[in-house]
């Protein structure tokens, strides 16, 4: 066996979300022969890749197969998580994906859905922060359990830096860690909209594969304001299976499509899909309607990232600050790790597939 016998097998497995085989992806490395064994590095676009065994297995039949029968191969997997940022030396200049997770409507469970995906993406290998950019109704700090907690200070090339919270091995940050929660946030939306460009320009977020941005219900100044401020990857609509819920989706979906905006949508999750009891779990009740979200996803021909169900266990990790990717019940935990597993999916897509990213420029 010789490496050129190796890469030429491996030249007939593809990445399947990518289209293209592995080698012209440039994802073979460290090649090693020795006799009948043979082992190599297949870099991933994102540790959290759910394809992982499905890439492994198809390498080692293409060897057998095309090279030797005989051959003992060993796939290792190493990640270097994709991003196609335009403006790599500016604003979050370590971080390799914005994702904006927003709702056209309070009530959602849009926070319920930020803080488990980041926690899915972590549980998956990568580096992940979450950044509360609701304003008016944080909830990071209860979600994780932080209440009370203020986030330190250090010095970053002469500046002064906010140090983020870190629980589960997420990043934090939010309004509720620097006001007491008992006094309400009055602030008209240009100083909302300055909070906002402190958590991007004031806090050190470092060297992170993902930031997770729970953002305020509806479309206004803080939208405009991050998407002024930072590139962001895409956004994932998060919607109740409701029709006034799918109502206020739409408008979201609209906002992202604007030619001056154009960010793209990563796709659109149902929350509260349908509620399934405890004593009887192969029951499914739709409380809220059925397949509302998925219906809606395709009209507008945006990937459907699954639904999550009704389940009294979210609610109460959510409530006593151990969320359901931590705490929660088998039900719930793969449904988040499913939503997960196809966002990541269609981010590397997205990365692979369409423009830069690059901050929106907006002409009054």
């Amino acid at each position: 066996m010789t490496e050129a016998d190796i890469l030429k097998a491996l030249s007939n497995v593809q990445e399947p979300d990518l289209g293209k085989d592995l080698v012209t992806l440039n994802m073979v490395k460290d090649i090693v022969i020795d006799g009948s064994k043979v082992s190599f590095t297949v870099v991933l676009t994102t540790p959290a890749c759910p394809l992982k065994d499905m890439i492994g297995n198809a390498c080692e039949n293409a060897i057998r197969l095309l090279v030797s029968k005989e051959a003992k191969v060993k796939v290792n997997f190493s990640s270097n998580t994709s991003t196609n940022r335009k403006d790599t030396q500016q604003m979050l200049s370590g971080v390799k994906n914005i994702i904006a997770v927003v709702s056209g409507k309070g009530g959602v469970g849009k926070s319920t859905v930020s803080a488990n995906l980041a926690l899915a993406l972590a549980e998956g290998g990568a580096k992940v922060g979450l950044m509360d950019a609701d304003i008016y109704g944080p909830s990071v700090p209860i979600m994780f359990g932080v209440r009370g907690e203020r986030p330190m200070m250090h010095e970053v090339g002469g500046k002064g830096m906010i140090i983020p919270l870190e629980k589960y091995g997420i990043k934090l940050m939010s309004i509720g860690l620097l006001v007491d929660e008992k006094n309400a946030v009055v602030w008209r939306g240009p100083m909302a909209s300055s909070a906002i460009r402190q958590f991007v320009t004031e806090v050190d977020w470092g060297e992170l594969d993902y930031l997770v941005i729970d953002m305020p219900p509806g479309t206004g100044d803080i939208h405009l304001t991050l998407m002024q401020t930072v590139p962001v990857t895409g956004a994932v609509i998060v919607t109740t299976p409701q029709n006034v819920a799918l109502a206020d989706a739409k408008k979201g979906i609209a906002m992202f499509a604007q030619a001056q905006i154009n960010v793209p949508i990563i796709g659109l999750v149902e929350n509260m899909a349908y509620f399934t009891p405890e004593e009887l779990p192969n029951n499914k009740y739709y409380i809220f309607g059925k397949e509302g979200g998925k219906k809606l996803a395709e009209e507008y021909e945006l990937p459907f990232l699954g639904q999550i169900p009704l389940v009294q266990g979210i609610r109460e990790g959510g409530d006593s600050g151990v969320p359901a990717m931590i705490g929660g019940d088998g039900v719930s935990q793969t449904a988040f790790r499913d939503f997960t597993s196809l966002a990541v999916r269609n981010i590397a897509i997205r990365n692979a597939n369409l423009p830069q990213t690059q901050k929106i420029e907006i002409l009054n």
